[in-house]
């Protein structure tokens, strides 16, 4: 086999180049999106994952725009449809349970009807792991203990397990709270962008027939909101509320999480009792606050970060999970393309540097204003939901298709 070069200078010569090993942290969306890239490529891929098998579950989550082309690309887009959950309608109520409006999900979530899709994030993260768990070598239930990037141009990597391995890159996909990214750049609040909300989630019974729609309660400062993904006989149930300073002592203890969760709520209305009661006892509660990750580099040496542990946009945005996917295709392009590691690094924040930014700044205008803090911008709020339903659909914003993709494979 001959080398050849195609017009974006990537080799195509697999005998004679020996394959470059790639450790990733993370098995969430960022991390296996990227292994399947990567191997396509001719990397030699190792996945390591602190948790003990794939994580199922969690809230729903959107692919939007540009990454819908990327998930094409992967061919895993007819399964994603097929998983699609088609909400039927989203309700907002007044303080006292009453409704403000019901509209089409699209309306307020930014997507566009018939393109994005909406699924499962284990659904996502299941579809992933699929296409590349024969391909690359997968470490469940352990972590990166310690990274060193000795002089030989590799990096030293000694497990939680206790293993010693040698790679020559490291890509740290291992969400907001990255332990990667803090063994490289140091602690997370100094790239931690707080948005002023707290959230829990969890499921519960669906005692209260709801199908194939999601109901909020909003008074200001405060939402509680019941998700039924199809005619399941579970509910996603989220609390969000507004708190000037993140609760930093709850953020490392469950019991304090769910003690400051029902004060915080202890005297709403609508079914608000009904789910304290449930997250007292849902053995799946997530609590976190709502914030962006924003760095001035993404990488340093041998070592990137993509995905939410690079430039997290919170769940305000919408765009999480299509940032990861968007950002997995973009490094591996510029991996592929430059054999040279701080070439590739380099090309690959330039080229989506703006588009994380635009993404980002979704938070001003997009979910942050389904939760208003003052009794004015509630006011406001509803009014825009009640024009929403005589009025036509917007146009999809933007930051959606703010990315045109390379061909390369």
């Amino acid at each position: 086999m001959t080398s050849t070069t195609g017009t974006t200078g990537l080799s195509m010569d697999v005998r004679t180049t020996a394959k470059r090993k790639v450790l990733i942290s993370g098995a969430s969306i960022s991390g296996p999106a990227l292994a399947y890239w990567l191997h396509r490529s001719g990397f030699a891929v190792t996945v390591v994952e602190k948790a003990g098998a794939l994580r199922g579950g969690g809230y729903p989550i959107d692919v939007r725009g540009t990454a819908i082309e990327v998930v094409r690309r992967m061919g895993i887009l007819p399964r994603l449809r097929d998983a699609h959950i088609d909400s039927r309608r989203c309700t907002f109520l007044n303080a006292d349970g009453s409704e403000v409006a019901s509209v089409a999900p699209s309306a307020v979530a930014g997507s566009v009807e018939g393109q994005d899709v909406e699924v499962r994030r284990g659904d996502l993260a299941t579809a992933l792991y699929e296409i590349v768990r024969d391909d690359v070598e997968f470490l469940f239930d352990d972590s990166i203990e310690t990274l060193d990037q000795s002089d030989q141009g590799v990096v030293d990597v000694t497990f939680h397990s206790g293993q010693q391995r040698t790679f020559d890159l490291v890509i740290g996909a291992d969400g907001m709270h990255s332990h990667t990214r803090e063994s490289l750049f140091g602690p997370e609040e100094q790239f931690h962008c707080y948005l002023g909300y707290c959230f829990a989630i969890f499921t519960m019974p669906n005692t209260f027939g709801l199908s194939r729609e999601l109901m909020m309660w909003n008074t200001p400062g405060k939402a509680a909101a019941l998700y039924a993904v199809g005619d399941s006989d579970e509910l996603h149930a989220f609390l969000n509320f507004h708190q000037p300073e993140p609760p930093s002592d709850a953020l490392r203890d469950p019991d304090a999480q769910r003690d400051l969760v029902a004060t915080v709520f202890a005297d709403a209305g609508w079914k608000v009792p009904d789910m304290l009661n449930a997250m007292r006892e849902a053995d799946d509660l997530f609590f976190d606050t709502a914030a962006q990750i924003r760095m001035p580099h993404w990488s340093s040496g041998r070592v990137a970060l993509v995905g939410d542990a690079a430039y997290a946009p919170s769940f305000l945005t919408g765009q999480g999970s299509s940032l990861a996917l968007t950002g997995a295709y973009m490094l591996a392009h510029a991996l592929a393309t430059h054999r040279d590691h701080t070439t590739a690094f380099a090309a690959y924040e330039r080229d989506v540097r703006e588009f994380v930014t635009m993404n980002q700044a979704l938070v001003d205008n997009g979910g942050a204003t389904l939760f208003p803090t003052t009794v004015r911008a509630l006011e406001q709020r509803n009014m825009m939901l009640r024009d929403l339903v005589t009025m036509p659909a917007a146009p999809a914003r933007p930051a959606h298709s703010a990315l045109t993709l390379p061909e390369w494979l």
